[in-house]
């Protein structure tokens, strides 16, 4: 089936609904936290254990949708998504109001957020998968460049919402984002067509060390490390190299990663007019994030900070749709979900080791981490092509 008669939008809307969710808790836990008694430490892993749960399932995810068709998994993923942030929304708002002990809530929040992860990871392998299915070779970076700049803009969108919200309660951004995965649950029930058609082969297992994805694993990883880095070192950047006060590098590091959310929709939008073969993209996108990294290393001003960024992000843009491409057209049909998960847990093992190995590294020298990423950038831009099949 062509591009033209697959109908995207109810993807890019499920996309932006769920990710607008997600990022409303990431924006919001420092002053749950705080309120809750719990330390830093627990907080992050609050939001970490989602990353490892994607990284752990992303593959069984996409193998069920490969035995029982994407359109179910993705009922499941967001039917799940649905009741796990309900209640942990109810657990967030009964914790905030009878304040039991540091240990209970952050059990709690553990449990809830795993559980969300546990469900929203078959949500992107689902919609990969499914361009994969019913999108042209030569048309699927594109494709899959108008679902990321969705994500982005939940990127976007999210937090800023909730940060409004949050001036009254706490609990009330939680109570509204809630909505969000039932519409996206509504939106694939009755505008998402059945169009099954790997379905018509047995599904085939794929090996994590499939030769075939090599380089779209390893470019996954790479940039998921690097949009950590970035995200998890900004705020102490901004307090250790810009010398700023806390409330002052809280709202340089927000802008920054505001930043980030609108170079990704823009660098996304342009990935869908240029319609150039993946591999380009991503070695054009590396080299791009590599030198915004670069700059920061050398930035002194928060405008400075910001610029560098969003050219860091603008590149990422060019990037994240590419090796999801580059895998789907690297394999057969009937691999396409176990090849989507296969890129998915390589995303979540970056989401994982980033925060870790950034904070490990920033306590050496600050402008460490930055650089580390603009150099794993720079090996993906010059790692020799294929010999064969440069189309890809």
């Amino acid at each position: 089936m062509s591009a033209p008669t697959f109908d995207l939008r109810p993807l890019m809307v499920a996309n932006m609904a769920c990710t607008m969710a997600m990022m409303a808790f990431v924006s919001l836990i420092g002053p749950i936290a705080r309120v809750l008694g719990l330390a830093t430490w627990q907080a992050g892993a609050a939001v970490t254990v989602s990353g490892v749960i994607w990284m752990v399932l992303a593959r069984p995810w996409g193998q069920a949708s490969d035995r029982f068709g994407r359109r179910r998994i993705l009922l499941l993923g967001t039917a799940g998504f649905t009741l796990a942030y309900w209640a942990l929304c109810l657990f967030i708002d009964t914790s905030l109001r009878f304040l039991p002990s540091a240990l209970l809530s952050f059990i709690g929040l553990m449990l809830g957020r795993g559980l969300i992860g546990v469900f929203y990871a078959a949500i992107p392998v689902g919609c990969n998968a499914l361009i994969a299915d019913n999108v042209e070779p030569q048309h699927r970076a594109k494709a899959m460049a108008a679902l990321g700049a969705a994500n982005a803009c939940g990127l976007v969108i999210g937090p800023a919402i909730a940060a409004l919200l949050s001036r009254y309660s706490l609990s009330l951004p939680f109570y509204a984002m809630a909505f969000l995965p039932l519409l996206a649950f509504l939106v694939l029930r009755y505008k998402l067509k059945a169009q099954e058609l790997h379905l018509r082969q047995a599904p085939r297992k794929v090996h994590l060390n499939d030769p075939r994805l090599r380089r779209p694993m390893a470019v996954a990883f790479v940039a998921m490390l690097c949009v950590s880095i970035a995200q998890i070192t900004v705020g102490f950047f901004a307090l250790d190299r810009l010398g700023m006060s806390p409330a002052d590098a809280a709202q340089t590091a927000g802008i920054a990663l505001t930043m980030v959310g609108f170079a990704l929709i823009c660098s996304q939008l342009v990935v869908r007019r240029l319609e150039w073969p993946p591999l380009r993209l991503i070695r054009v996108g590396a080299v791009v994030a590599a030198l915004g990294f670069s700059g920061s290393i050398i930035a002194d001003t928060a405008w400075g900070l910001w610029l560098c960024f969003f050219v860091s992000a603008g590149g990422m843009g060019l990037i994240f749709p590419s090796f999801a491409a580059l895998a789907a057209n690297a394999v057969e049909a009937s691999e396409q979900g176990a090849t989507a998960g296969s890129i998915g847990a390589a995303q979540g093992f970056g989401v994982v080791i980033g925060p870790l190995a950034a904070t490990l590294i920033y306590g050496i020298e600050p402008r460490l981490p930055y650089l580390v990423a603009a150099a794993l950038l720079l090996l993906v831009a010059l790692w020799p092509g294929p010999r064969q099949r440069q189309a890809l």
